[in-house]
């Protein structure tokens, strides 16, 4: 038996069905992912101790040089086929933001890089199209405030997959064109993300698409795992005390919170001293109100924010990030339309990563949380950057300033700029 073949054989064990969050009902792993019985979310339910078999920091190292190195704790059956360069971006020591912020060990995962579309959605759109495949789809689709069609649309062109991206009729031009150059269908719909999704979810109920954040949603949401297993990986296999997350529909959060949790369950690392942190936009802030507020449940809002990617005011995932947040005994904190501008120009002046507008989010968070004192100083600190500046230019266009103009001679130069010698 060659490698393949033995690594396919090993993947295909460890996935035991579908299971309910709610009701625990079991089911198989077919493309659901509402309980038919409670209306529950679906997630993925493994056979940890056939995964402890064979998993290894050994193992791990040796594999790919990409997300797919964790592909023992990935719900694709066979071996991967779509993606195979997404992930294992940077873990970058933020030493300077980490001094304006009086924290010293600061550190950036920095998925500005990611492969192919610059996002952390590369990561859970390379095992849900990997998936797709396995389950027979001829077409994928999705509801998208942006970053997630444009990786749709690229993968399924790699796949050579037909596509369909919904996305809100408002969004920024950057994401349109992230979408359009892969030749996918773009459907603008006329409304804001929870409108889109909403159709979304109407068209999956008529047409056989695969709908990565609809009926493959439990293995789409795993990918995001791969941040906390690369984190943990980087760190010398070790978790971070804190960690500050951008949250839209709270799958992010929750499942970084799950991974850490799995390598511990595994033997992987020694403890998950995690305190896990949310940050959201002030005019989309449903999860991070309820924390606030004291309540275990989410009351859905009409976003109204410059940080579109995060912009989802009825979030699938919302209840299940407050709970993970609680747990790890973390905090939620919002960031202003002006805050998180200013959360970008911080990043980029002092690591030189230009992130989009929920990097803004996330940075600006961080501030508040280190001048708040709710996270020490000395404590390591992992801040997520999910997506790259470039798809949100508008958002800091007119906060930059402009550039200095001068005619071509050393005369012009040094009278316009003043520069002593």
């Amino acid at each position: 038996m060659n490698r393949k073949s033995a690594v396919s054989d090993i993947l295909k064990q460890k996935i035991k069905g579908l299971k309910c969050r709610e009701c625990g009902k079991l089911y198989p792993p077919v493309a659901l992912h509402v309980c038919e019985f409670c209306f529950g979310p679906l997630e993925v339910d493994y056979n940890y101790d056939e995964i402890k078999r064979h998993i290894s920091h050994e193992r791990i190292e040796n594999g790919p040089k990409s997300l797919w190195r964790y592909a023992d704790l990935l719900p694709v059956e066979g071996y991967p086929t779509v993606g195979l360069y997404a992930g294992l971006t940077p873990l970058i020591e933020a030493k300077n933001l980490g001094t304006e912020l009086g924290l010293n060990r600061l550190y950036i995962k920095n998925d500005t890089v990611n492969h192919p579309t610059l996002s952390f959605k590369d990561r859970v759109v390379a095992i849900a199209i990997t998936r797709a495949k396995e389950l027979g789809f001829s077409a994928v689709a999705c509801a998208s405030t942006g970053n997630l069609a444009n990786s749709v649309a690229a993968h399924a062109a790699e796949a050579r997959l037909q596509c369909y991206v919904f996305i809100p009729g408002d969004l920024e031009a950057g994401k349109i064109l992230g979408s359009l150059i892969y030749a996918p269908t773009v459907i603008a719909v006329n409304g804001n993300y929870d409108d889109v999704n909403r159709l979304c979810s109407e068209v999956a109920g008529e047409y056989n698409w695969g709908f990565v954040n609809i009926n493959i949603r439990p293995y789409y949401a795993e990918g995001s795992k791969t941040l906390a297993f690369e984190t943990a990986e980087q760190l010398g296999w070790r978790a971070p005390d804190h960690v500050v997350v951008p949250v839209a529909s709270g799958s992010l959060l929750t499942k970084i919170w799950k991974g850490f949790n799995e390598l511990k369950m595994l033997g992987l690392i020694e403890s998950v001293p995690t305190r896990v942190n949310g940050a959201q936009a002030e005019g989309c802030s449903p999860v991070a109100t309820a924390f606030k507020e004291g309540r275990d449940f989410i009351k859905p809002v009409k976003p109204k924010t410059i940080a579109k990617s995060i912009a989802i005011g009825n979030p699938a995932d919302g209840y299940y990030a407050l709970k993970a947040v609680h747990e790890s005994k973390g905090a939620f904190d919002t960031a202003t339309d002006g805050e998180t501008i200013e959360g970008i120009k911080l990043l980029a002046r002092t690591e030189g990563i230009f992130a989009e507008t929920a990097g803004g989010v996330t940075i600006a968070v961080l501030k508040k949380l280190a001048m708040n004192g709710l996270i020490p100083k000395d404590d390591t600190v992992v801040a997520y950057v999910t997506g790259n500046g470039l798809k949100t230019q508008e958002a800091v266009i007119n906060a930059v300033g402009d550039v200095v103009r001068i005619e071509p001679s050393m005369d012009s130069f040094e009278k316009t700029l003043s520069i002593k010698k």
